[in-house]
């Protein structure tokens, strides 16, 4: 109950403060539209038939944007010791599991509210069309959130001012945007690029949207597999350097 509790809570300060989600939606929805007409000709350059561009654009906003989450899951923390109520939070009946999972329910559950509107809008404004089946990118997506939220968890851990959490997801997030073809398809990056895109969750989880998006055959699972490596390399990232009793600097 200790983590329904929590988490019930969240959603509170969330439903009186909705800038964080609409972050995740409005932004990635604003920029769709502008690049949709670059990603046609990037793709027709890949050799790729039959597509209008959002076979990129919607899979590679969302990616793009879906760091955002992990910065939304460490200023959750942060927020705690900018009001003063961590130590309360630590001295309730709850274990540290039971906080640790109510913190991070709400941000799955912002992920999966920004993948259902990023690709129903995209599919209803952008024409996406899906070849292969739906059900990979449920499944996809599911495997990038757990990611991401484990990357905010592991960040929250390793930094100890909200400062240093915002200049290191918000690199990351360019930068894996970048190398793992959110922003410019694989194909088309230089050599060097190409040679570092797999050590990024971005070029997974890119690779496993296109392969549902165009119908690709073979090796479905191997992209979610691998985001779900991520993910579990994060955790334990998070379970070694995260400590209850440190101290956390906010912007308070």
């Amino acid at each position: 109950m200790g983590s329904v509790a929590i988490a019930i809570n969240d959603l509170r300060i969330l439903r009186r403060d909705s800038i964080p989600i609409l972050m995740l939606i409005v932004m990635p929805l604003i920029v769709m539209p502008f690049v949709k007409a670059a990603f046609h000709l990037t793709m027709l350059a890949e050799g790729v038939a039959g597509t209008n561009g959002a076979e990129q654009a919607v899979p590679g906003m969302q990616v793009m944007f879906g760091f955002y989450l992990a910065s939304q899951v460490s200023f959750g923390f942060y927020r705690e010791h900018a009001w003063a109520t961590w130590d309360r939070l630590r001295a309730s009946p709850a274990s540290a599991s039971a906080i640790l999972l109510g913190k991070l329910i709400v941000p799955l559950f912002e992920a999966a509210i920004q993948f259902i509107v990023l690709f129903g809008l995209g599919g209803l404004l952008l024409q996406l069309h899906v070849r292969g089946p739906w059900v990979q990118l449920p499944m996809v997506a599911c495997a990038f959130s757990l990611c991401l939220v484990a990357l905010g968890l592991a960040v929250t851990a390793a930094c100890r001012t909200v400062l240093q959490v915002n200049a290191i997801i918000n690199i990351s997030a360019l930068l894996f945007a970048c190398l793992g073809g959110a922003l410019v398809p694989v194909t088309l990056l230089p050599h060097w690029a190409k040679v570092l895109s797999p050590v990024v969750p971005s070029y997974w989880a890119m690779k496993g949207f296109r392969r549902a998006i165009l119908g690709e055959r073979g090796g479905e699972l191997i992209p979610i597999l691998v985001l779900l490596a991520f993910a579990s390399t994060f955790a334990l990232i998070a379970v070694w350097r995260l400590r209850f009793d440190q101290r956390k600097t906010s912007f308070a």
